[in-house]
């Protein structure tokens, strides 16, 4: 129980502290015109153009702020598995960060090549691999209990962590494209993340990794009272692809790797959306969807911009309870 109230309150705080930032960034941001250009694919996007973009910095500072006062009031305890979440979550915000700057200053879409993304994301993968194996308590063992079934990757399991690192960060990326889409479901799997690592007694700051999920999970909630439709802000690269990094960051940490494609279900549907179009129109050359990722294929067809939310985040939502059952019931 005691748990449980300190993630409620570090929820509240993150909460609190994430509406306030937003108040005072995003009025920054329009003063040095960090508007984003849109592409225009879709007809009602139109009028976003010009909207801040960066937004990911509304929940990425209160939440290491707020961390970091409940680590200097003792209601969390620092270890190396903390460590290791702040650590991708910081390092993937500013490989976004970079993307989105370059873009800005170039008045484009395009920031960092995807060579430079990489290599990047390969540095940060290498560090997680180290302190996970050298000064944390993992292993290289990836398990499905259901099946009783386990797998002793070796040095595999940095490719393995590069793997889940990249792929979750540009799932989140791609899902990244309506107001609000996003940022609610990544809400949904990280309050998924935190009852899970709860009952991860074995880790080392199991307790602390669930409370940090629920401070982020506040902090998405703050940035959603500006990113809900219609949008103050953007999430941007430095948002996405820090949240994503940091749900494989969570999910590898509580050894429930396989979790996270059930509990981020609707960014494996949008990824995979994506990647059915890009091949059906490279050797079919005819589409599957009218537009991908998917919720624009639902925009086309002349669903609203809310409605296609709402669906998406109920089916997270559903997704979420499922693996919750599996990880922490069976």
């Amino acid at each position: 129980m005691l748990t449980l109230t300190k993630s409620l309150f570090a929820l509240m705080i993150g909460f609190i502290i994430s509406t306030i930032f937003g108040v005072g960034i995003i009025p920054f941001l329009k003063k040095i015109r960090a508007g984003q250009r849109i592409n225009v694919y879709v007809d009602a996007h139109a009028k976003k153009s010009g909207t801040p973009t960066m937004g990911g910095v509304i929940f990425i500072v209160p939440c290491l702020i707020t961390v970091l006062l409940l680590l200097l009031t003792g209601k969390m305890d620092y270890s190396v598995n903390l460590f290791i979440i702040l650590f991708v979550m910081v390092s993937y915000s500013i490989i976004g960060f970079l993307d989105d700057y370059i873009s800005l200053k170039h008045d484009t879409n395009k920031g960092l090549t995807q060579i430079q993304k990489l290599f990047l994301q390969f540095i940060v993968a290498l560090v997680f691999y180290i302190l996970f194996r050298h000064f944390g308590d993992g292993d290289s063992v990836l398990r499905i209990t259901f099946f009783n079934f386990s797998w002793n990757l070796k040095w595999f399991y940095g490719l393995f962590i590069l793997f889940l690192l990249v792929g979750t960060s540009n799932a989140v990326n791609l899902t990244d494209g309506l107001d609000g889409l996003a940022g609610g479901l990544s809400a949904i799997a990280f309050l998924a993340y935190g009852l899970i690592a709860w009952g991860s007694y074995w880790i080392s700051g199991y307790q602390d990794i669930g409370i940090f999920c629920f401070i982020l999970v506040g902090c998405i909630m703050g940035f959603l009272v500006f990113n809900s439709n219609p949008a103050k802000i953007f999430m941007g690269d430095t948002g996405s692809l820090s949240l994503g990094a940091t749900l494989a960051t969570v999910a590898i940490l509580t050894s429930h790797e396989f979790s996270l494609a059930v509990i981020g279900g609707i960014f494996v549907i949008e990824t995979l959306s994506v990647i059915i179009q890009i091949f059906s129109v490279v050797v079919f050359k005819k589409r599957v969807f009218l537009m991908s990722p998917i919720h624009h294929h639902f925009e086309r067809l002349g669903w609203s911009e809310r409605d296609i939310v709402k669906l998406f985040w109920i089916g997270g939502f559903i997704l979420a309870l499922l693996a919750l059952i599996y990880g922490v019931w069976l």
